[in-house]
């Protein structure tokens, strides 16, 4: 049971923003590393490595650039973790305390509205596994002309129409209902992976001939000389990866027996996990190179190739692992950041329903319809938006409270964090100016403009660094003076 704040506001208050009671302490570092693991193995994780041998990176430089990505993010992982760990509130209530009560809402929507658009891709990734189960059960039977506006055609739109009401029921339901295929889903999926490795490795002749796809960007490549500049920005998309869960880590470590268990759960948990991970993906796309002549980075269209009737198991239990994976890791984020908006009126459960929604509206199959925009549009992208909040709460936390929050007063009106009528400008003015540098390089890379000076492009590769640091910044000289006021 929750702990109960006394004279909270109702406006910034709910049973399920309130702080995590010592009962409900009970999460070790087994619980998060078994977290990571669960979260790791889903096929987003598997498309990021993949995408980057697609991109012209050998075998080690993608596993290497993978690996680098997510020892970085586990740093404010942990940082912002402890937060959490310390004092038992979720995100959104968090950020109240550099951003105002009102102004914390508008970051943790941005938050919120990324995981919507991990949900949909997720639920893309689960529906298209349908079609192709369906397709290689009646010989390509269910296989049509793509429809005006959405571009997928009649059977691919049922078939995550479907995927997307299976949430819905588990919404509705609540993510009790499916604890126990959580835990499954990790292994099914790993185990899936296994099974296309050994396959690769039969059919590409050994491992020599499946990792022999050299580097493109080599001497005599199709991309000599080019490397570094994608390399740079490829870190900034491994990065941008979790960036998403470096924010609301706190949703979960709030439930941590203490902060050693958190950071050494996650220590454990992500970097190594994702790595291997990793390994598996190159490995097998090296593979599609030799096999099929050309590099198939989405598992599902590779099973397609594969045909036979073990793609049919094998989708379905990617189905099922995607659905437990999707619930976890997309939809505990923004239901929090939308019953945030208004606590006494809109639940978690409700929460959870306005993402499902979203997750339709975004049209997810097109982030994902090639490598260039799934790693350098839309997670570049969006962590440009992340990296300048996590500096935000970093400065804040540990630079200007010092590591000392009241928590009574994250849910007042008349607190210490309610700043100008519920609005830190400290706060919101940092996030603007931590944003703008690579505001001009997303537009360009995304297609709203011919192009830019090529300072902005440059910028735009580092992203989430750039946003980090800036906005930090900013933000220690504007909140000091306010601080010692």
């Amino acid at each position: 049971m929750t702990e109960t704040i006394k004279n909270a506001d109702p406006a910034l208050y709910n049973a399920d923003m309130a702080p995590a009671s010592p009962q409900e302490r009970t999460w070790n570092m087994w619980s998060y590393a078994s977290l990571w693991v669960a979260m790791v193995v889903c096929v987003p994780t598997y498309m990021l490595s993949g995408g980057l041998v697609a991109a012209g990176m050998s075998w080690w430089q993608a596993v290497l650039t993978v690996f680098l990505g997510n020892t970085i993010v586990l740093i404010p992982m942990v940082l912002i973790g402890e937060i959490g760990a310390r004092y038992g509130v979720p995100f959104p209530v968090l950020l109240r305390s550099a951003f105002g009560t009102e102004g914390a809402k508008i970051p943790a929507m941005a938050r919120g509205l990324v995981a919507c658009g991990w949900f949909g891709i997720n639920t893309w990734v689960g529906g298209s596994a349908i079609y192709v189960i369906l397709n290689a059960l009646t010989g390509g039977m269910f296989k049509g002309a793509p429809l005006p506006i959405l571009g997928i055609d009649m059977a691919q739109t049922a078939s995550f129409l479907a995927f997307w009401a299976m949430h819905i029921y588990f919404i509705r339901n609540g993510t009790e209902s499916i604890r126990w295929l959580e835990t499954l889903a990790a292994p099914f999926l790993l185990a899936m992976g296994l099974a296309l490795l050994a396959w690769a490795y039969i059919k590409a002749g050994g491992f020599g001939p499946m990792l022999s796809a050299p580097s493109q960007f080599a001497p005599g490549g199709a991309k000599e000389g080019q490397f570094w500049g994608t390399f740079f920005i490829s870190l900034t998309a491994m990065v941008g990866f979790w960036a998403t869960m470096a924010l609301n880590i706190p949703d979960f470590t709030r439930f941590a027996k203490s902060d050693r268990d958190q950071i050494i759960g996650q220590a454990l948990g992500l970097p190594i996990p994702m790595a291997l991970f990793a390994f598996i993906s190159v490995a097998v796309t090296s593979a599609s190179v030799q096999i099929y002549g050309e590099a198939l980075w989405n598992p599902v269209d590779l099973a397609g190739r594969m045909g036979g009737i073990g793609v049919v198991f094998a989708l379905a239990a990617l189905v099922v692992a995607t659905l437990t994976t999707n619930l976890a890791a997309n939809v505990v984020a923004p239901a929090y950041g939308f019953s945030n908006l208004a606590p006494s009126k809109i639940s978690f459960r409700m929460g959870g329903y306005i993402t499902a929604a979203i997750g339709i509206a975004i049209f997810p199959w097109k982030l994902v319809e090639d490598a260039g925009a799934y790693i350098f549009t839309w997670l570049v992208g969006y962590s440009a938006l992340l990296g300048p909040i996590a500096g935000i709460l970093v400065a804040d936390y540990y630079l200007v409270r010092k590591q000392k929050l009241s928590v009574p007063d994250l849910f007042r009106r008349d607190g210490i964090y309610e700043a100008r009528h519920g609005w830190n400008l400290a706060g919101l003015t940092a996030l603007v100016i931590g944003i703008l540098p690579s505001l001009p390089g997303f537009l360009h890379e995304a297609g709203f403009v011919k192009s830019v000076p090529g300072i902005f492009d440059t910028l735009y590769g580092y992203a989430w660094f750039v946003g980090f640091f800036v906005a930090g910044a900013v933000y220690l000289l504007l909140a000091k003076p306010q601080q010692a006021a």
